[in-house]
């Protein structure tokens, strides 16, 4: 296995951490004294904002003008006016726009943040609540919404022009549509359904992990059927049933979702990078990875480098 080596001068590839003291009115935010929980913010493009950054808040965030390339955890897609996705908490995302004029557009972004404790709190007395948290565990990975755009604005104009009590129940009904609506997408990373709390969960939780953990290490589904039990074939139906995807496309998933990471976030050569993350030759990477990136791992780096050319 090769040795880890530099492409070049290793640089600052992490999304920057947004604190409160940074959210200035002058930049679009609402006086921290005149909102609580739930908070707007409205900003145009270019505009000091728009980077390649994370917080602490969910954000639901709505493209109003301008068509570009929007960067979400390591998933990297178009967007024009519409686009509609929700970010989960220290998801890092940007949104570049690569058609506005020579002077920027006024008004491009309407954005609602919120915390995730009140909605956990309330969630252990209020049972009208769980269909928000399925919604709010799916935006870890990030969740791009179809069809919803003009009632998105709709909602983001009532919310802003709402106060107190008032402003929560227009929150909440913004909520419930994107609760209730089955046409959207998860752009960033492998979903992992197995239930928690069972047997059959915590055995699918111990697989993932295993997984997870040990990227590089090769496993068989032979070695992890027998160690459960079953034959190869149950196990199988197993797996699918719980993630969604067969043993070997899951595992592929993981590697390349961890081959994204260090494509982003290093300046290691792709070659070393294939190894570290558990490919035994580089035809092979290659060949998952456009599979499931739609690009080369050389291309999908050089796009990513363009995340830090722009937007919130």
């Amino acid at each position: 296995m090769p040795t880890t080596r530099s492409r070049q001068t290793p640089r600052q590839r992490q999304p920057e951490l947004e604190h409160d003291f940074a959210r200035h009115p002058a930049l679009g935010y609402e006086k921290p004294e005149e909102v609580g929980w739930v908070r707007c913010l409205a900003h145009g493009y270019p505009s000091q904002l728009a980077r390649w950054h994370c917080h602490d808040e969910y954000e639901l965030h709505l493209i109003t003008a301008t068509s570009g390339k929007a960067f979400v955890g390591d998933w990297i897609g178009p967007f024009q006016p519409g686009h509609l996705v929700l970010c989960g908490p220290r998801l890092p995302h940007n949104w570049i726009s690569l058609d506005a004029p020579a002077d920027g557009v006024s008004a491009r972004d309407l954005v609602v943040q919120f915390r995730h404790e009140p909605f956990a709190q309330a969630a252990a007395e209020i049972p009208e609540i769980a269909e928000v948290m399925q919604l709010l565990e799916r935006a870890r990975r990030g969740v791009e919404f179809f069809g919803l755009s003009e009632r998105a604005e709709r909602h983001f104009h009532a919310v802003k022009a709402a106060r107190g009590l008032r402003r929560l129940g227009a929150f909440c009904d913004y909520l419930a549509d994107l609760a209730e609506c089955t046409d959207y997408r998860l752009l960033s990373s492998v979903q992992i359904k197995g239930a928690e709390g069972d047997a059959e969960g915590d055995q699918i939780n111990a697989i993932v992990n295993r997984i997870t953990d040990n990227v590089a290490e090769p496993i068989a589904m032979a070695e992890v059927a027998a160690e459960l039990g079953m034959s190869e074939s149950r196990f199988s139906r197993f797996f699918r049933k719980s993630t969604g995807n067969s043993f070997t496309d899951f595992v592929n998933q993981v590697r390349i979702n961890n081959a994204c990471h260090l494509l982003m976030q290093t300046d290691h050569y792709v070659t070393d990078i294939c190894y570290q993350v558990g490919f035994n030759n580089v035809a092979n990477f290659n060949r998952r990875f456009l599979e499931i990136k739609g690009m080369t791992p050389s291309e999908f780096r050089r796009q990513a480098d363009s995340r830090f050319g722009g937007a919130h």
